[in-house]
């Protein structure tokens, strides 16, 4: 499990963030980033990279890959948290981070605040952290890379839910208001409301359900499936108003798989109902809304913004190996084989 430790980074100088951020540029290309490349992308003066290399090391900010004779680094988790945050904490959308309050397969959640201590929530993506064997015989649209792929990802799935997310607000959607993002982090508005799964009772489920399939239907009138939608991503206001979160399943009305995708959304809260509340309400049917006049045609909003066809290409293939994978039982954490790497790297440097 990664988790998000923040306590070195206020001892961290400008030359260390420097050497880490050619860390980073390296890793593009490099699985293992050469010193000598490190020196060469930093440009600092004198010894300072070499200094400053010794310092991300210690404080596990880079790694060296275990039982390799190889001159070079690697970026960890944490030291990508570290930049994300630095950028965030430059634009004034982050000053401190608080208490985590939630955790998944490929997210992490905090309560982060501004100068002014106003809160927002901070949602780190961390694709990989349940990984699978198979992919790693076959995965071309992650170049090859190892580490990094899945920092590449989290970052498109980030990239994804800011530009889905702003996409949204903008045309009156319930979703948090999307502030800020960097890398695989994205910070959005702090709304005080009850994830569906916990609440036990609801003083109208027929209206509740109504709300959730209004949200469905003009979603795919915008063009838009929301690819997730289920009682882990709905949050509900003490009035019965209904919040959407977690957007990077997005999909277009036009995908070759958009009615399965919808069915499946509509399913997901057809079941909760009648199994929580006991309620059964109509159901609409992808065809006829799909043949009804639009209302808007975000989904090629959104690509127009930054999130093109390629980016999502990528992250879409990610996603039906992780399903396959998953149906196969293939599944393993990749958090825990990174962990088991810095630990073999450890026992090596304490040895030395």
């Amino acid at each position: 499990m990664v988790n998000l430790n923040i306590k070195s980074m206020r001892y961290l100088s400008a030359e260390d963030f420097r050497t880490l951020t050619a860390v980073e540029m390296g890793s593009r290309n490099h699985e293992v980033v050469p010193t000598s490349m490190i020196n060469q992308i930093a440009k600092l003066r004198g010894g300072s990279c070499a200094k400053s290399l010794s310092v991300l090391y210690m404080t596990k900010l880079i790694a060296k890959m275990p039982h390799m004779s190889y001159d070079g680094y690697r970026l960890t988790s944490a030291g990508y948290d570290y930049l994300a945050l630095k950028a965030l904490s430059k634009r004034a959308s982050v000053y401190s981070v608080g208490n985590q309050i939630g955790v998944g397969k490929e997210s992490d959640v905090y309560v982060v605040s501004d100068q002014k201590g106003k809160q927002y929530i901070l949602k780190i993506h961390r694709l990989g952290r349940t990984s699978f064997r198979s992919v790693k015989n076959n995965r071309d649209y992650l170049r090859n890379r190892k580490t990094s792929s899945w920092q590449y990802l989290s970052r498109l799935a980030a990239t994804k839910e800011y530009t889905f997310m702003k996409i949204l607000y903008e045309h009156g959607f319930p979703i948090p208001e999307p502030i800020d993002h960097s890398r695989h982090c994205v910070i959005m508005e702090f709304i005080d409301a009850f994830p569906l799964r916990s609440i036990e009772e609801v003083r109208d489920p027929a209206d509740l359900y109504k709300r959730l399939i209004d949200i469905l239907v003009r979603l795919a009138r915008n063009g838009l499936i929301h690819g997730d939608f289920n009682e882990f991503n709905i949050i509900v206001h003490e009035d019965g108003t209904p919040v959407i979160i977690d957007f990077p399943q997005m999909v277009s009305t036009s995908h070759p798989d958009a009615k399965f995708y919808f069915e499946r959304d509509l399913q997901c809260i057809v079941d909760y109902f009648q199994k929580h509340f006991l309620y059964e309400g109509p159901v609409p049917d992808f065809d006829e809304i799909v043949n009804m006049e639009k209302e808007n045609s975000l989904d090629v909003h959104v690509e127009a913004t930054g999130f093109n066809k390629k980016q999502a290409k990528e992250l879409e293939r990610y996603r039906k190996d992780m399903e396959e994978s998953k149906n196969r039982g293939e599944l393993e954490s990749e958090d825990d084989k990174e962990q088991e790497e810095e630990s073999s790297e450890e026992e090596e440097h304490d040895e030395e």
